[in-house]
């Protein structure tokens, strides 16, 4: 299953839920960087190091960070949900379709 790896603003019930259905996701401040502001171009080279995805609500960021730097174990980036749980289970659903996330960018949109 694939590592994850959330920017700090990044909801954490869906982290939680993410992790409820098995996933291996790390925060960046469990990472030993809360309340820090690290900027999304070491975000990034935080999750690269690590081998992680990198999973943000920082859409516009990172999709200029992966015409940028199109090196990476995979970006999954989200519109806000309130609906949490919801949005766990399409990032589930998403990393169930794809056996490789090396260099891709997906985006997962809150649903109508």
């Amino acid at each position: 299953m694939p590592q994850l790896y959330t920017d700090e603003n990044f909801p954490l019930p869906t982290v939680d839920a993410l992790r409820q259905f098995g996933h291996d996701v790390i925060t960046l401040a469990e990472a030993g960087h809360a309340n820090q502001s690290v900027p999304d171009v070491d975000v990034l080279a935080l999750a690269v190091a690590a081998g992680r995805i990198v999973l943000t609500l920082n859409r516009k960021h990172f999709i200029r960070l992966h015409q940028t730097t199109p090196t990476h174990p995979g970006m999954i980036v989200c519109t806000f949900d309130p609906d949490f749980v919801a949005l766990a289970q399409r990032i589930d659903a998403i990393l169930a379709s794809y056996s490789n996330m090396n260099n891709q960018l997906i985006r997962v949109n809150r649903q109508a």
